[in-house]
């Protein structure tokens, strides 16, 4: 997909993720906090099924490892890449254990355990044709001591 379709595609939901400028650092992913019951959540509840008080918006990080996955080779809903996978990953900075979609171009390269970081792409359609974005983890390979997300 061209870079000014990836301009124009909207997120596939609202205030799932952030979106920062091109030279402004990796996306994160939002989520909410109850500060009654000193919760974490993905993606944000409106109020928090414990105690049903408020959830603030809260970003719940970029990186994290993969703790299981799957990679699915069947038709994918919503114009998916084929095979595409899934899995759950263990955030680093909130310690939430989030089910999301993984990095189509590397479904072969995937491993229990990997070390990944969040990226945001035109991935499929929104069920009418409608490009849109969307979150997945990608592998982080580390080159020389430095870490490198591609």
């Amino acid at each position: 997909m061209d870079s000014e379709t990836a301009k124009q595609a909207a997120p596939v939901a609202p205030g799932i993720f952030t979106m920062p400028s091109h030279d402004a650092g990796l996306p994160a992913l939002l989520g909410g906090y109850c500060s009654r019951c000193d919760r974490r959540f993905f993606p944000r509840p409106i109020y928090c099924p414990q105690c049903l008080g408020p959830v603030e918006e809260r970003p719940i990080g970029s990186g994290g490892r993969i703790h299981v996955f799957t990679v699915v080779r069947i038709k994918p809903p919503l114009g998916l890449p084929q095979p595409y996978a899934v899995g759950y990953i263990d955030m680093k900075e909130s310690g939430l254990r989030i089910f999301c979609l993984l990095d189509p171009l590397k479904v072969d390269r995937l491993e229990v355990g990997q070390e990944v970081a969040l990226a945001v792409g035109v991935l499929g359609h929104d069920g009418k044709g409608n490009p849109r974005l969307r979150p997945y983890f990608t592998p982080v390979e580390r080159k020389g001591g430095l870490e490198d997300v591609r």
